[in-house]
């Protein structure tokens, strides 16, 4: 006996696909809001400048070919990566039929950069500088997703019930210790509470409805009529 399939072809993004592209965005033209921002007040808006990807494996490897030749050119602002890590469903907010809800955990890994050497007067610390690098893109990062003017429901109402950071974690990359370059990390640990949906049946369009009335005595039609819905 055949098993019952879908009718529709799933052509969608889930709602934790759509909120990971979405705090992306945030980020990207929160920090770019902020630059500007910064400019106006006279201040050096690289101080606010954050360069955001989504689901990139290892991110801050487009610093590890830099060379005296290429330094100046190489930006060296902090690298932000947005990545799903795992989803859980609360069956007691949800129903059977056709809403989940959802408890996603987002990694948002912070990268800040520093390059050791020499200024005259002594050693510049490369290890130190992504250190305050990396401190820096979390507060950043961290102030936008928790603003409450805008982002309580990551400007997703309706979808998104709730965000929350549960934790901050600095940790550093494996790379060569002899590297003049020093990378240093922090991952946020970003929960966001929100709904997915599955498919539902459709049905079809009503285009005629068709009556006939008998009486019960002798079968005779009382009445025969038909709409058209179409």
């Amino acid at each position: 006996m055949p098993l019952n399939v879908l009718s529709e072809l799933i052509d969608k993004q889930d709602n934790s696909e759509i909120i990971r592209d979405q705090i992306v965005t945030i980020l990207k033209d929160d920090t770019e809001a902020q630059q500007i921002l910064a400019t106006n007040a006279g201040k050096d808006p690289a101080n606010w400048k954050l360069r955001v990807y989504a689901e990139r494996a290892n991110p801050w490897e487009q610093w590890l070919n830099i060379t005296d030749d290429n330094i100046s050119s190489v930006d060296k602002s902090p690298i932000i990566n947005v990545l799903l890590d795992n989803s859980s469903f609360d069956l007691a907010k949800s129903d059977i039929v056709k809403r989940q809800h959802a408890n996603a955990i987002y990694n948002i890994d912070c990268y800040g950069l520093g390059i050791s050497k020499a200024d005259g007067s002594g050693q510049i610390l490369g290890d130190e500088q992504a250190s305050f690098e990396v401190q820096r893109a979390v507060k950043l990062v961290r102030n936008i997703l928790m603003a409450g003017e805008t982002n309580i429901y990551l400007q997703l109402r309706g979808t998104v019930w709730g965000r929350w950071i549960e934790s901050i974690n600095i940790f550093q990359p494996e790379l060569n210790a002899r590297q003049a370059q020093k990378i240093v990390g922090a991952r946020i640990k970003f929960a966001v509470s929100f709904n997915e949906f599955s498919p539902q049946y459709v049905g079809v369009p009503l285009q005629t409805v068709t009556a006939t009335v008998k009486r019960a005595e002798d079968d005779n039609i009382l009445i025969e009529t038909e709409y058209d819905y179409t």
